[in-house]
């Protein structure tokens, strides 16, 4: 029986991440544009029922909810090539169409007003699913919408499914992007910290960087860093896909990333990355050479210093066609190495869980990985944006339209909060370094609750 996953994309950057993904995986099972089953796509053994559902005609749609304070993006959907595919009564563009303004507190105010109409859309979903597994936010914490609406339906799929996992992708911002961009970020970060189970850090300085230094381009696009960010998506997803006998579902997937309930951010990397343009250079890939880029600070979409810091946990998906034997040899050759540093409390080993390719989107590689990661130092990035926050905040600057919502009318309360959550999430992290993070949590208070599934 199929794990459904419900996915919701929440602002500008959620829907345009969003699209992406769900073009790729069209691509990878064989379904066309207007979500009908391409005639050469007859070999089976894939899961489409996990992200798809059939309507009367046969047609396969979107287990998705497309959510805007602004048309412009899901207008542009709508219009698109991909119109056919989505179901037209699992949009949300708001009547005012004004959008948040970047500003967190507006896209949480209008979330809340329209609770009811968005609730029912999920509910829908989650009754038209079999055994539904969990839920999937694709959106950005540094806007008004992503950052503000995806945080109050973040609180709502916590309290109104509670047994259900929650998993995010979230994209971290350039630090100009916005000026009150560490407002919001700590806003959405306390939100993610308490009411997700795992997130998938997604780092624009870093994709940027990639796109630049791996596949020289030199003035990288938003598309093309969101092409990357739908490779990771798929590439995560696949062994829910293509089911094997391990990682077959999310909570298998997640569980042994994710050893304590708070350190549940997850960086990525994958291999090798190629544009079109680069498919005449292809070299030979063998599994270890997979798995020994995966683990080089330049392919990792988060920007941080690995030399700083611990590996918690690493899954290696490893796509192809690849003898077990050749697995094991690889990660004998890793350990011999010592190219990865883990930490003292738990298992120092690399997971690998081996998944096929779809036959249907040729590859110029014979074998490709994806490494999701948990690695303490994460926490410099989440640092960063807590000291980007206290300068705004020492001078109180650019508040006047956050004191206009609710949240805020009565005192300022909610961010104190949401700092206080996020350096104790830092704390966290830096302790889980030592060895005697066992017993952190008898020796430190941690504030609020945390929405603990696994």
């Amino acid at each position: 029986m199929p794990r459904e996953i419900i996915t919701l994309q929440v602002g500008q950057c959620g829907n345009q991440i969003g699209l992406e993904f769900w073009k790729q995986l069209c691509a990878e099972h064989g379904i066309n544009r207007e979500g009908f089953l391409e005639e050469f796509a007859t070999q089976g053994g894939d899961r489409k029922d996990v992200f798809f559902y059939q309507a009367d005609d046969e047609h396969y749609i979107p287990r998705a909810l497309l959510l805007d304070l602004e048309p412009r993006v899901i207008n542009s959907i709508t219009n698109s090539d991909y119109a056919k595919l989505f179901n037209s009564e699992n949009m949300y563009v708001s009547p005012e169409g004004g959008g948040a303004g970047n500003n967190w507190a507006s896209g949480y105010s209008q979330a809340e007003k329209v609770n009811e109409a968005t609730l029912e859309m999920i509910d829908r979903e989650a009754d038209g699913s079999d055994s539904l597994e969990g839920f999937v936010l694709c959106h950005s914490i540094a806007g008004g919408t992503g950052s503000g609406m995806g945080s109050f339906l973040l609180e709502q799929l916590n309290d109104h499914y509670p047994k259900k996992l929650i998993q995010t992708y979230s994209v971290f911002p350039n630090e100009s992007d916005v000026v009150v961009q560490p407002y919001n970020s700590i806003l959405t970060l306390k939100r993610l910290t308490l009411n997700a189970d795992a997130v998938v850090v997604l780092d624009n300085h870093a994709l940027f960087r990639i796109s630049a230094e791996r596949l020289h381009i030199a003035q990288p696009t938003v598309a093309e860093t969101n092409s990357l960010v739908s490779t990771v998506m798929s590439a995560s997803t696949t062994t829910l896909r293509y089911p094997g006998y391990m990682n077959n579902d999310l909570i298998g997937l997640l569980a042994s990333l994710i050893p304590t309930p708070r350190c549940h951010f997850l960086m990525t990397g994958y291999t090798p990355l190629t544009v079109d343009r680069q498919r005449q250079n292809v070299h030979k890939t063998t599994v270890l050479d997979v798995m020994r880029r995966l683990l080089q600070p330049q392919n990792i979409m988060v920007s941080t210093s690995m030399r700083n810091g611990k590996y918690i946990s690493i899954l290696n998906i490893i796509q192809g066609e690849v003898d077990p034997t050749q697995v094991h040899n690889s990660l004998q050759g890793l350990r011999e190495r010592k190219l990865a540093s883990f930490i003292d409390w738990g298992p120092a080993s690399i997971q690998v869980a081996l998944s096929r390719k779809s036959p249907y989107v040729k590859t110029a590689h014979r074998v490709s990985g994806l490494m999701l990661a948990n690695h303490t130092s994460i926490h410099s990035l989440f640092s960063q944006i807590i000291k980007q926050y206290d300068t705004l905040r020492r001078h109180n600057a650019f508040l006047n339209n956050y004191v206009k919502e609710s949240i805020f009318s009565d005192s300022l309360d909610e961010f104190d909060s949401s700092r206080e959550v996020v350096a104790s999430l830092v704390d966290e992290y830096i302790a889980a370094e030592g060895s005697d993070y066992v017993n952190y949590g008898m020796d430190k208070g941690q504030s609020g609750s945390n929405n603990n599934n696994m």
